[in-house]
């Protein structure tokens, strides 16, 4: 048999042989897929690397890599195909050749609908000198492997569907390292030096005996639940995997918390990363930061969203660097957005999908648990589930607004025990009684609401949509007024936030105007808080920021108003609104609100009135039909693309040139915190309008104006406060 290859030369001229890529490949797949349904799918995962490049054996292909050689231009020549058909035939007596030749035809392209790929194949002939040399390649690596037969657990369609996107994010992860250690063997060495879980956890031990040490003389009602809830967090830890809620009030030390539980389960139960999974950019940059410093500045993958790279086959060296930055989350601690993660199990993606193989075995922590996607939420849960089941994976819902999740809305959580870690929660919400909600009886315009606020030295306004915000900031004028949304990247939020803690720890006058982007785990403690009325949820957990530490001598104000002809977003957001409207006409008083139970009542309600909504775009139809491609279109959490613009703030222009110069995963995060999300059609108007100017496919670099308080200038619509 001839000697075939995978990649062209490397910095030490040497060749990446195909049987050893494939071997490598395989062996590395295999690995991954030990964590999943108890072990029995190794041999299935290493065909599956066995099988993803053997198309690479056609003569074309082979040309193709001398050409690149020679320095000569020269078509693509595409191998998937190939080992798709070969896999069919040669796996013809099993059903499950169907899966490994959606797993092998799309590990550069994506995962096709089943019915597509199986019609294009169709007429995809191969000569029989071709046939015979795969079969060789493939006898070859069989005799070099130890692995058993095919064992397939008894799937539903469902099980079938996610088992397939698991299985293919373990080929595609394989076949990514594997192509780095050959092309950058410095690079793929650097991979496995970081702290461990049990490094981790002894670093947090440390650290919380100091904090404890510390805070022995600063005895006060908030200490003493953060205490409380700690204790409950490691006491909970040494139950055995499953479904938890972790049900605390605003301020009561969830983020340490959360962690102390993580760490704690994780060793008990084997579990091989924690996952925190986040709603706004700002409070992961919060929280990552709190993380970094317990744990140390290697301990945190802190991840916004990435490049949408190239993930058609190409061998060029420069295509190759981009598609190597991708994150695969092969770290012990990640901090990502609930954007990013769900969008990623549900897409169909090479560059998505290669990392959600890692949840598995993983401890996944939804903070504010709430802000979970009410018209995606049966095919979220059922994925969940079947983590959950089939995974080994942990699933915790954080937050002190638990959304009612019952099997009469949600029939996927039939049978689920969500265990609750600090079962005395409403005596802390008692005990952590800051605030008092008042409500303005009538509509109030911009103007009036500008009046209203500027009677306090110290307030923070939270409006419902980032026009308005931008209007009352104008209306308010600059002189003591800051403004906090998604229209700043994530360093200015980070330098808006201290400048924010400045004022108000030295007594200074500060109006902050903000969107959601402040309501879930933000680190803020204001006398008095407006809020625009909202979904409750939203309504209690801008709360949070009143009074946070409790250190004013009464309660801290609440201030509910409602906008003069205001168009809120549509959808889950204005019913959640509506309800909240009529659970506080029929209350009487806001401070209801201080009762968090009545946020069974409320979510009960809101779930009724959705219905069939819980799965809006018929999600789990598309998924029992293996129809991938519909299901990474309908399941979107911001509805329309978004794309990634680098703005001239502080360092970005020296982040850029670092990136651009070396397209890695340490400078794609950091060049991350000089990004803002905008629609990808607004993208388009803003680059021939010469605002926007191209940095490579998907990333782009703002030319227009770019405001010391109002951060991106010039955008006004909405993808959402949840960022990717």
């Amino acid at each position: 048999m001839c000697v075939y290859y995978a990649h062209t030369r490397n910095s030490e001229g040497a060749m990446h042989r195909l049987d050893e890529h494939l071997l490598a490949v395989a062996e590395l797949a295999g690995k991954y897929s030990e964590r999943f349904y108890g072990g029995i799918l190794e041999p299935l995962a290493w065909l599956a690397g066995a099988f993803h490049d053997i198309g690479k054996v056609s003569p074309g292909f082979q040309s193709y890599l001398e050409a690149i050689e020679a320095g000569q231009p020269k078509r693509k020549v595409p191998h998937s195909p190939l080992g798709a058909v070969f896999i069919r035939s040669v796996l013809s007596r099993f059903e499950v050749k169907d899966d490994l030749a959606l797993i092998v035809a799309g590990h550069h392209s994506g995962l096709e609908e089943i019915g597509t790929l199986t019609s294009k194949l169709v007429g995809y002939s191969t000569d029989q000198d071709l046939v015979q040399e795969m079969t060789d390649m493939l006898q070859k690596l069989l005799k070099r492997t130890a692995s058993g037969g095919i064992k397939i657990p008894s799937l539903n369609e469902l099980q079938r569907e996610l088992l397939i996107r698991m299985l293919f994010s373990v080929l595609i992860d394989a076949d990514r390292l594997d192509t780095e250690l050959h092309f950058f063997p410095e690079r793929a060495r650097l991979r496995d030096q970081g702290p461990t879980l049990a490094e981790l956890a002894i670093r947090f031990r440390k650290d919380q005996e100091e904090l404890l040490r510390q805070s022995e003389d600063r005895l006060s009602v908030v200490n003493e639940v953060r205490r409380d809830v700690y204790r409950a967090c490691v006491d909970a830890a040494k139950s055995p995997q499953g479904w938890y809620s972790l049900t605390a009030p605003t301020g009561a030390g969830k983020t340490r918390s959360a962690l102390a539980f993580a760490l704690e389960h994780a060793l008990a139960n084997g579990h091989e990363r924690i996952i925190f999974a986040l709603p706004y950019t700002s409070i992961i940059d919060q929280n990552a930061e709190v993380y970094r410093s317990i744990l140390g500045p290697d301990s945190v993958l802190e991840h916004h969203s990435q490049v949408k790279t190239s993930d058609e086959e190409d061998e060029e060296q420069r295509v190759l660097r981009m598609r190597l930055a991708e994150e695969n989350w092969d770290v012990p601690l990640v901090v990502t957005t609930t954007v990013q993660l769900l969008e990623s199990l549900f897409s169909n993606r090479p560059s998505s999908c290669r990392k959600i193989h890692r949840i598995a075995k993983s401890v996944l922590i939804f903070d504010e648990a709430q802000t979970l996607p009410p018209e995606l939420l049966r095919p979220t849960m059922q994925v969940l589930k079947d983590l959950a089941e089939n995974y080994g994976t942990t699933v915790v819902l954080s937050t002190a607004t638990q959304p009612a999740l019952k099997d009469e809305f949600l029939p996927e959580l039939e049978g689920i025990e969500i265990r609750e870690i600090i079962p005395d929660y409403p005596r802390h919400f008692k005990m952590l009684k800051r605030v008092e909600y008042t409500r303005l009886e009538e509509p109030v315009s911009i103007a009036e609401l500008a009046g209203e606020v500027s009677r306090y030295r110290q307030v923070m306004v939270v409006m419902n949509t980032r026009r308005n915000a931008l209007l009352l900031v104008d209306e308010l004028g600059e002189k003591d007024c800051l403004h906090l949304s998604t229209l700043l990247c994530s360093a200015h939020r980070r330098k808006v936030l201290e400048e924010v803690r400045r004022r108000l720890r030295e007594g200074k006058p500060v109006n902050l105007v903000a969107t959601q982007v402040v309501e879930a785990g933000v680190d803020l403690d204001f006398p008095v808080v407006y809020r625009a009325v909202g979904p409750l949820d939203r309504i209690v957990q801008a709360a949070g920021r009143c009074n946070r530490e409790g250190r004013l001598p009464g309660f801290g104000e609440v201030v509910i108003f409602e906008l003069e002809d205001e168009k809120v977003p549509r959808g889950p957001y204005k019913a959640g609104l509506e309800q909240a409207k009529l659970i506080l006409a029929e209350c009487g008083s806001p401070d209801v609100l201080n009762e968090p139970n009545i946020f069974e009542d409320y979510f009960s309600r809101l779930f009724s009135v959705l219905g069939k909504n819980l799965d809006q775009y018929g999600i789990q139809k598309s998924r029992s039909r293996l129809n991938f491609p519909k299901v990474a279109e309908d399941y979107r959490i911001i509805g329309e693309d978004t794309v990634p613009v680098v703005v001239k703030y502080g360092q970005s222009e020296e982040a850029l040139q670092r990136w651009q110069a070396d397209p890695s995963r340490d400078s794609w995060r950091d060049l991350q915190a000089y990004m803002v999300n905008i629609y990808e059609r607004e993208a388009r108007e803003y680059f021939r309008d010469g605002l926007l100017s191209k940095i490579t496919d998907g990333l782009y670099l703002w030319e227009g104006a770019y405001d010391d308080v109002r951060g991106l200038s010039g955008v006004w619509r909405d993808p959402a406060d949840l960022i990717v």
